[in-house]
C-alpha cells in the first residue's frame, strides 16, 4: 500500500480549471481505492470488519462497482441495465455476496473496472459539466455527480484503510 514517492501515479492537486480539478480528484480517488485493495487473497478481500457488519473490501469492490454504474451508465447516459449485484430481491447483495471466492473477487474487479471505463468515457464525451442525466424525476448535472463520486470514493477509501489493518496490520498512506 505503500508506494515511494516517484513510484506513485497519483498526482498531488495542482490541477487548472473545473474539469482537470474535478477529473484529476475523481481519478486520484480511484487510484487510490486500487492501491488500498492491492494484494489480499480472496478470503482477505471477503474478511468482514466486524460483527454483525457485513462491511469488506470485496463488498467495497462491488458496492463501487455498482455505484459508478448507477450514477454513469443509469443516471448520467439513461441506459436502462440491471445492477450488477443488487435486486429487489437482493438489497445488500453487494455486500452479502461478497464471498472467499477467486472467481467472485475476479469478477467484481472486471465489473468495476467496466464501469470506471464507462464513466472515464462518458465524462471525456461530455460538451460540459452542464450535461444533465435524470433520477428519478430530478434533472442532475455532470458536475454534481462528479463531486458526489469524489466524496463517495474519499469515504470508501477511509473504509478500506480501517479493513486492510485488520486484515494485515497496513495503515493509510
Amino acid at each position: 500500500m505503500f508506494v515511494r514517492p516517484d513510484d506513485d501515479p497519483r498526482t498531488d492537486g495542482g490541477f487548472v480549471g473545473e474539469r482537470d480539478t474535478l477529473v484529476g480528484y475523481l481519478r486520484d480517488q480511484r487510484l487510490t481505492w486500487e492501491m488500498k485493495c492491492a494484494g489480499p487473497d480472496a478470503e482477505a478481500m471477503a474478511r468482514r470488519s466486524v460483527g454483525p457488519s457485513n462491511l469488506s473490501l470485496l463488498g467495497l469492490v462491488r458496492h463501487l462497482a455498482g455505484v459508478e454504474q448507477t450514477w454513469f451508465r443509469r443516471v448520467m447516459a439513461g441506459r436502462d441495465v440491471p445492477r450488477h449485484h443488487r435486486s429487489e430481491d437482493a438489497p445488500n447483495g453487494d455486500f452479502d455476496g461478497a464471498v472467499p471466492d477467486a472467481a467472485v473477487v475476479a469478477e467484481a474487479w472486471a465489473a468495476w473496472r467496466s464501469e470506471v471505463a464507462f464513466a472515464e468515457r462518458f465524462v471525456d464525451e461530455a460538451r460540459d459539466f452542464d450535461v444533465t442525466g435524470t433520477d428519478g424525476d430530478e434533472p442532475v448535472p455532470l458536475r454534481e455527480v462528479l463531486v458526489h463520486m469524489i466524496e463517495e470514493y474519499a469515504r470508501h477509501n477511509g473504509h478500506a484503510d480501517f479493513l486492510r489493518e485488520r486484515i494485515d496490520g497496513r495503515v493509510g498512506q
